[in-house]
């Protein structure tokens, strides 16, 4: 645990080093949303949360980037240094298979998402272009999420869950297009949640210390390694983030962290633990998931305003009280999670 730990803090003064140059190249290449001006997937203004976000136009967008390219240079480099210095490496999967989907899961959605940052940030992209549309980027994530849930059943041999008073339940094929749903569902989720300063990484930070202490209980050490230095990074990255934020996430970022969360959930055997713990990924899509199918289907609104964040603004509730509570629930869902998790015991 203390070579994790290490490796934690080391990732973390990475980053730390390189995230100030880093906000300056972004200012340099004016990677960075000029006017607040945002759509919904009808491809209409949202006021409401314009006016609430209009004093953070100009904040560099792609903080995400950063912290995919630390994780995604140390981690193969630190299993190498431990195998060169003879440090025992356990693995409950393959080891180069579970290293392939971590890397391609944390890298193919940070490029889709990034494709999406330069949509909506460059200012030679045309006005009535706000990013990938919809469909385009519903299909890329699918094509994406199909790779990585056909490596895990073929390679990992995952094709089961453990649901508490039922025991195992065995999907078979059935396993690839639940992994699909899941994956793209929390990749939307983080992206929906990060809309506040400080509020989707730093709930995503907690949730990950969960996952972080399950993978060291079953002795999985790429894992394990892999969430260490990805906490580490983010940690760096949650230090400019908060209120007010000096730096973005960006889609490059939240799709990817959000498909990678849902990864390493699933690989580790604990479908309904990552609903718990990642229940405010969860609410905070369904709020808007419910938005926009009443839209679309009695075209009117359930809700005032959403993601449920959003409402909690429009109801008065300052940004930054929304974010530490919102810290609070998220570290209470995750001893929550973590404790469903353990109590679970596979049956074969």
């Amino acid at each position: 645990m203390e070579i994790l730990l290490g490796l934690l803090l080391f990732s973390w003064l990475i980053s730390s080093i390189l995230y100030i140059p880093f906000i300056k190249l972004l200012y340099k290449w004016r990677f960075q949303r000029l006017r607040q001006t945002t759509r919904d997937a009808f491809n209409k203004r949202t006021p409401i949360f314009d006016r609430f976000h209009a004093k953070k136009a100009g904040t560099p967008v792609g903080g995400g980037l950063l912290i995919i390219l630390v994780a995604t240079v140390l981690f193969p480099l630190v299993l190498i240094l431990m195998r060169y210095f003879w440090i025992p490496i356990s693995s409950v999967y393959p080891l180069s298979s579970e290293i392939k989907i971590l890397l391609f899961t944390f890298v193919s959605f940070g490029v889709l998402g990034l494709l999406d940052d330069i949509k909506k940030t460059f200012l030679w992209v045309k006005p009535k272009f706000f990013g990938l549309r919809l469909r385009h980027k519903l299909f890329l994530e699918i094509v994406l999420a199909a790779i990585v849930s056909f490596w895990m059943m073929f390679e990992l041999k995952i094709s089961i869950f453990y649901i508490p008073g039922f025991g195992v339940i065995e999907l078979g094929w059935w396993y690839i297009p639940f992994a699909v749903f899941v994956i793209i569902a929390f990749a939307n989720a983080f992206n929906i949640t990060d809309g506040l300063d400080g509020l989707a990484s730093g709930v995503l930070m907690v949730a990950l210390m969960a996952f972080w202490f399950l993978s060291a209980s079953i002795l999985d050490t790429p894992l394990s390694v892999f969430i260490a230095l990805w906490l580490g990074a983010l940690l760096s990255f949650l230090y400019f983030n908060i209120h007010p934020a000096r730096i973005f996430l960006g889609d490059v970022g939240a799709l990817s962290f959000g498909a990678t969360f849902a990864v390493v959930g699933l690989i580790l055997g604990k479908a309904p633990a990552l609903v718990v713990i990642g229940a405010i990924f969860v609410v905070e899509a369904a709020s808007s998931l419910l938005q926009l199918t009443s839209r679309s289907v009695l075209n009117k609104k359930i809700f005032a305003v959403a993601p449920f964040h959003l409402w909690l603004q429009l109801k008065g509730w300052e940004e930054s009280k929304i974010v530490m509570r919102f810290w609070i629930i998220a570290i209470v869902l995750a001893i929550f999670g973590l404790w469903l998790a353990l109590l679970i015991k596979p049956t074969v």
